[in-house]
């Protein structure tokens, strides 16, 4: 290296001490790493340049391979000496006290120069190198892709109350058979996140009480610390929550929603082991068997057990289910009609206190109707959230509004909570303007009289009345909720057509024939009619997801569709945050247009950084309508939308919807939001045996819109 480094030197008399040692260490380093002067001159040739007075690059990849025969020998081979063969015996202790003087003679004997031919090619190895992480990676996100996601770890809602000590005492003796609900003093958190607060809850027996609130306050979260009994009650009280869909089996509809009737099911089970030992060769006890018997019939009697399964038909005639459908496997029905099972079951069973929780989300029209008069001679406890203006008009006999994280009882339905709700807001503004005015004028009275002696008593009297005022706070103002669908530029017609469409899943059964739509710009249609008549599936032909068995679909070539499905909630990606979501759908985007854009349907603030499966029901759609928003559609398939908004929110879509410009097709059976928009009105009829479909255009909305007017 020695030679190598005085002609770098002499090369490049300019270079200094630490180019100089860089270009060494690269020479003594990575020598067997050059094959040729090239890749010692991509090593090193950018630092020679810098030094470099008057040379080119040639000269400069000239020197490169001088300097790389210095260091090899001038022959190719390497500079740390040849074989050395031995012809006698050599002492290596000897050798190694000699070492200074020896090394090459020791170096000749155990140091042997390698096979070029089995040299490493560096370039190789790190191409290699690369290729095989590559695959790894590769590997890895088909691995992540195709598994399923791993269970999303959120916080748990606590809850925490005052109990009496006579009530315990009650308890602990077995003796409270009070069939009212108090709750009184408890609080319910979600994480670092209080929903209620010193707050009390009190329900009495054989009333229904409506449970209402803007999305993400705790409602959901309320009922279940009460099914779960974290918030307790009376241990006597028999609650049923109705959550999740009935786990499909072998079991009939109808055998499924019998045998929630646990003290009818237990003595008919009895019934038919006494009948079966009465059979058998042993009668022994024959006497004390016939005697039980005798006490079961006459408990089935009291029940009316016989009447059972007629009634237990009847709610699921209500709820939609046909005689056909009442006798099969539940495990043949999809995750809707297994909720409408369970809302069957707890209807079935009259439980003590029944807690429902949007429970029109599910059902049709029709069914909802029946629900609301089937509601309206509950004979217990009934708790329902709903956001259904009409169904909360209909139901409850009392209100309760979770604000402020407390909750305020009102007697009435829900229009009779609006108008009273509102004098209160009246009321409280009134009497803090006329405290403030008294304030004035004592105060007023305080500073005219302060200095006067004559006066002292007075003034000091009404300063002490001053500080026993009470402190009237005003009602606290909710937020008003807006909902903004992007502008879009006009398209001349035509815009959408369907003509004369037929359609069916099979040759043989038609779900739809000779449908003739038409839509513009400015359409705004809805479309009714009972679950399974093919609204769904008329949408999926509308936006080009399914082809027509026969007819024609024409749309402009500008059309961009948004498509808002029931299930559109639960589809999608809860792991991250709705930002993040947005940037996984739509990448390539400024962080301020996803937070804008979630901003425009009041996903806002530290909301949007939230993981999107700890948001509630009504966020998650409003995180939906914004992803949807995303693509800037011109016209908008809306299928139920409603379903999780709060009232307040599916007022903001109405207002939304009217002021949008582009197209709007909605499925809903929210009557107020069918009201607010509706120009069009689409209904199905049945027309022939063979019960094909069709929608025929109304245009009279008011008469539409009539529930009884929905479907013939």
């Amino acid at each position: 290296m020695d030679g190598c480094g005085q002609f770098l030197k002499s090369e490049f008399p300019l270079i200094n001490d630490d180019l100089y040692e860089y270009v060494e260490g690269v020479l003594t380093n990575g020598i067997d790493d050059f094959e040729d002067s090239d890749e010692l001159y991509e090593a090193v040739g950018a630092v020679l340049h810098e030094v470099a007075e008057g040379k080119t690059e040639d000269d400069i990849r000239e020197i490169c391979g001088k300097m790389l025969d210095l260091l090899r020998g001038t022959n190719g081979e390497t500079s740390k000496g040849t074989h050395k063969v031995l012809d006698a015996p050599v002492h290596l202790g000897s050798m190694a006290a000699n070492l200074q003087d020896n090394v090459e003679d020791i170096k000749s004997i155990w140091v042997m120069q390698r096979d070029e031919a089995l040299k490493v090619d560096a370039r190789k190895l790190e191409k290699a190198e690369q290729k095989l992480l590559q695959k790894q990676e590769k590997r890895q996100e088909f691995a992540t892709t195709n598994k399923a996601a791993p269970p999303i770890k959120l916080q748990s809602a606590t809850a925490s109350q005052v109990t009496s000590k006579k009530e315990s005492k009650m308890e602990a003796k077995g003796v409270n058979r009070a069939q009212d609900i108090r709750i009184e003093n408890f609080d319910v958190s979600y994480g670092d996140k209080v929903l209620l607060q010193a707050a009390n809850l009190v329900l009495a027996f054989g009333r229904r009480y409506g449970l209402v609130g803007r999305n993400g306050l705790g409602k959901t979260t309320l009922l279940r610390m009460i099914s779960s009994g974290a918030l307790r009650i009376p241990s006597h009280v028999s609650v049923l929550h109705v959550e999740q869909e009935v786990v499909g089996d072998d079991k009939t509809a109808l055998e499924s929603v019998l045998e929630c009737d646990f003290a009818r099911q237990s003595l008919l089970d009895r019934e038919k082991e006494i009948n079966s030992l009465l059979n058998g060769e042993a009668k022994s006890n024959e006497t004390n068997l016939t005697n039980e018997l005798s006490e079961i019939y006459a408990a089935l009697g009291a029940m009316e057990a016989d009447k059972a399964p007629a009634r237990a038909s009847i709610i699921l005639a209500g709820l939609g289910f046909t005689p056909d459908m009442q006798i099969r496997a539940t495990k043949t029905f999809s995750g809707g009609w297994r909720m409408r099972l369970a809302l069957a079951r707890a209807l079935f069973s009259k439980p003590d206190l029944l807690l429902l929780d949007e429970p029109t989300n599910m059902l049709d029209m029709k069914a909802i109707i029946w629900l609301e008069n089937y509601l309206q001679t509950w004979p217990t406890t009934l708790l329902v959230v709903s956001h259904d203006r009409h169904f909360l008009d209909t139901v409850p006999t009392d209100i309760l509004n979770l604000q402020s994280a407390t909750l305020d009882p009102y007697r009435g339905n829900y229009t009779r909570f609006e108008s009273v709700k509102a004098e209160r807001v009246r009321n409280r503004t009134r009497e803090i303007e006329a405290q403030e005015q008294h304030k004035a004028h004592v105060k007023e009275f305080i500073d005219r009289f302060r200095y006067n002696a004559n006066r002292a008593s007075s003034v000091q009297s009404k300063i002490k009345m001053l500080e026993k005022l009470p402190e009237l706070k005003p009602v606290e103002k909710e937020i008003e909720v807006l909902l903004r669908f992007p502008e879009v530029e006009a398209l001349s017609p035509p815009i959408l057509q369907l003509k004369e469409v037929s359609f069916g899943y099979t040759p043989e059964k038609l779900v739809l024939k000779d449908v003739e739509l038409g839509a513009t710009l400015e359409s705004r249609i809805c479309i009714v009619g009972d679950n399974g008549a093919g609204k769904t599936t008329l949408l999926k032909l509308i936006l080009g997801i399914l082809s027509p068995t026969q007819g024609t679909r024409v749309t402009h070539r500008n059309l961009r569709f948004a498509y808002f499905s029931q299930h559109h909630v639960d589809q999608l990606q809860m792991n991250g945050s709705s930002v993040e979501l947005l940037q996984q759908e739509y990448p390539g985007r400024p962080v301020e247009e996803y937070r804008r854009q979630l901003g425009s349907f009041g996903v806002s603030g530290d909301l949007a950084l939230q993981v999107v499966a700890s948001l509630s029901g009504g966020q998650k759609s409003r995180v939906a309508f914004a992803k949807m928003c995303m693509s800037n559609p011109n016209f908008l398939i809306l299928d139920e939308p409603t379903n999780h908004l709060d009232i307040e929110t599916i007022e903001a879509l109405g207002h939304a919807i009217n002021k949008y410009t582009g197209g709007v097709i909605l499925v809903s059976h929210d009557e107020r939001l069918i009201r607010m928009v509706c120009k069009e009105l689409w209904r199905h009829r049945n027309i022939t045996h063979n019960e094909l479909l069709t929608w025929p255009k109304m245009t009279d909305t008011k008469i539409a819109c009539s529930p009884v007017a929905h479907s013939d």
